[in-house]
């Protein structure tokens, strides 16, 4: 399949043919999978003190008194004496099942479904239809996947960067993740998180590319290199697929990706 080289402004500047990994068929129940998996690496170990809620001097007073043989805090005159403490499901008590530390929060997958699944949600960025879906403004663009000059990569300036975008006709969801600002309620906000916007689109480019640098800078816009790419850029909340932005050099790149798709081709061709 042949796309359109763009350059900086949108014009055409040749054809270029798309390497075997965008002919992966799309699995959205895969490509979930690995999301989950790739995504449980992530997960930082808690627990809870093992003494907590159990620090406190309380015994039961056993039967004959007309109440229940609970443990209870020790001592007269105050509040807390006679109370339930130290046992789950009281007041100041210790928690029943507490999460622990050492618990295995991390998914195993087979390395060939992992690769499927990357290759998959990498070849859903050629399809329209699914980007969509996932709620991107794309009405004024036509192909895709949207290819991109190696000029992009020596963008340093964030006005530059979006001029460029805006010539590659993504205005309207570039408005779309600037409007969309949610704020979420919790914890969040007093840690410095207070507001989170829309996701925009995507820039794949080569490693050590100086707009790498602009990764902040527009609301909703990522850069990343295509060796660090991740199923968790491709596809966040393990909902398919977002709008993506290659560089020539990019899309090179993974001409060098052997997938396990091109391998079953080969052997049907045999």
């Amino acid at each position: 399949m042949k796309v359109s080289l763009k350059d900086l402004r949108g014009k055409h500047l040749e054809s270029l043919e798309l390497p075997s990994v965008f002919n992966t068929p799309y699995r959205p129940e895969i490509i979930k999978k690995v999301y989950v998996n790739v995504l449980s690496t992530r997960f930082q170990p808690q627990g809870r003190y093992p003494a907590a809620g159990e620090i406190v001097s309380a015994e039961s007073r056993n039967t004959g008194l007309g109440i229940a043989r609970i443990a209870r805090a020790r001592g007269e005159g105050f509040q807390r004496a006679g109370q339930a403490a130290g046992v789950a499901g009281v007041r100041k008590g210790r928690l029943a099942h507490p999460p622990v530390s050492w618990k295995n929060t991390y998914k195993k997958i087979n390395k060939k479904e992992r690769q499927l699944g990357l290759c998959s949600a990498i070849a859903a960025t050629s399809n329209k239809e699914i980007i969509e879906k996932r709620g991107h403004k794309v009405g004024k663009i036509s192909e895709f996947p949207i290819i991109v000059s190696n000029d992009l990569e020596k963008i340093t300036k964030t006005s530059e960067l979006r001029k460029t975008l805006l010539s590659l006709g993504l205005e309207e969801d570039l408005a779309r993740s600037t409007n969309i600002v949610r704020i979420p309620s919790g914890k969040s906000r007093l840690r410095g998180r207070k507001k989170h916007s829309a996701l925009s689109c995507l820039i794949v480019v080569s490693k050590n590319s100086p707009v790498s640098k602009l990764r902040k800078s527009l609301p909703g816009v990522s850069v990343v290199s295509v060796e660090s790419l991740s199923i968790t850029d491709l596809v966040p909340g393990t909902k398919p697929v977002r709008l993506t932005v290659y560089t020539k050099n990019a899309i090179d790149s993974m001409n060098n990706i052997n997938t396990v798709w091109s391998k079953v081709q080969s052997m049907v061709n045999q």
